[in-house]
């Protein structure tokens, strides 16, 4: 995927379909006198509804589609026909979408599972027609319902993504070399820096047909849960991960510190991942002895490590094997996310550039239509 193509942050206005008002009609046929209130009932406004959609990975269908409208229900008519039902407005997307209010940050709702439908914003109820009124004291009601109001407002949606083990780790400390090894995946790999603009998922095949998900996030530096480098705006996509593997190169200068600081970073960004299983991965191996590899591992962090090269292959099958074993440990989060077990918190606007022209288009509504504001008022014909 081109890196322009990678879109995780989308604010779009949403508008949910009015209901129509009721009819105040009476039946008027030949040879039937005083045929009585006949007024339908009117159609109900559709509504806003999120889908997730396992084919999507990114939100880039929805970042030149800023307004998203629900049909309104139509008017009921006379004959007691009722109007038709609005049309609602199916937005797919990818599964691990948050929504969020965009003024206040308020968490709205979570996609975690493949077709999960949310409604994000109801559609106004049609209203009763004069037929719904008649009594035996007041045959002939010459008012009916006007129908329910819709709802609007902008919306964030933030993508987070789902993976069963996350790579964590300094820039050009190996991660990409590492995801295009185990995996099919082609992150960009190069000699500097931050190679890694975008995250990157993998499949990581293993033993009798089974598999598991890998995520590559761009490099993280000390300072990054206070917005330095790169590291905060894309440290979110570990969140769900249900294991971090921590990747140090064997040339550092003190590997126990770089995962320390890699650990606290992750500590001030949300401390609920340190509740998660964390491994450690030695890259770039193949310059190491078995002598250097037992002096090295003297003074590693209380965690399960293995020493790896990407580019000769060493390590790697243990690796994989260690982080099978611990991803079906009776200690580690189930593979499957779900929705139970997941803590949201409210999304802090002031890290996000989203302008603030926030215009709209103009009200679709005439100075005619009627709407119900809640309370017991209604419509009357004229006469």
């Amino acid at each position: 995927m081109a890196e322009t193509n990678f879109v995780d942050y989308v604010k779009i206005f949403c508008r949910s379909g009015k209901g129509g008002r009721g009819s105040a009609h009476f039946r008027r046929e030949k040879y039937i006198p005083k045929g009585g209130p006949d007024g339908g009932d009117g159609g109900d406004g559709g509504s806003i509804i999120l889908r997730g959609n396992r084919n999507y990975w990114t939100l880039l269908h929805l970042r030149y589609q800023r307004h998203l409208f629900a049909e309104h229900g139509e008017n009921g008519s006379k004959a007691q026909r009722s109007g038709k039902k609005g049309e609602s407005r199916v937005i797919e997307v990818p599964c691990g979408t948050v929504a969020y209010d965009a003024h206040t940050g308020e968490y709205l709702c979570d996609i975690t599972d493949h077709d999960q439908e949310v409604v994000l914003l109801k559609g106004g109820r049609g209203g009763q027609g004069n037929q719904h009124f008649k009594t035996a004291t007041n045959q002939a009601p010459r008012y009916a319902q006007p129908g329910e109001p819709y709802e609007e407002r902008w919306v964030i949606l933030e993508l987070k993504l789902l993976a069963d083990v996350g790579l964590v780790g300094f820039p050009n400390a190996g991660k990409s070399t590492l995801l295009s090894v185990v995996s099919a995946a082609k992150p960009k790999i190069a000699n500097y820096p931050f190679t890694t603009l975008e995250p990157n998922l993998g499949i990581v095949s293993y033993r009798d047909a089974k598999s598991f998900v890998m995520a590559d996030i761009p490099g993280i530096i000390e300072g990054a849960s206070e917005g330095k480098g790169l590291g905060l705006r894309f440290l979110r996509h570990i969140e769900r991960n249900s294991l971090l593997l921590f990747v140090v190169p064997a040339d550092a200068e003190d590997i126990r510190k770089e995962y320390e600081i890699l650990l606290n970073e992750l500590r001030q960004y949300n401390p609920e991942l340190m509740d998660k299983r964390h491994v450690l991965a030695i890259s770039k191996s193949d310059m190491l002895d078995e002598e250097l590899m037992h002096e090295i591992s003297l003074d590693l962090p209380e965690i399960p490590y293995v020493f790896i090269s990407s580019i000769t292959g060493f390590g790697i099958p243990t690796l994989k094997d260690l982080l099978w074993q611990e991803l079906n440990s009776d200690m580690v989060m189930p593979m499957e996310v779900t929705r139970e077990t997941l803590v949201h918190r409210n999304l802090d606007l002031s890290q996000l550039g989203f302008a603030d022209d926030e215009t709209v288009p103009e009200d679709e509504l005439s100075e005619d239509d009627d709407l119900w504001d809640g309370d017991d008022e209604f419509f009357e014909i004229d006469e």
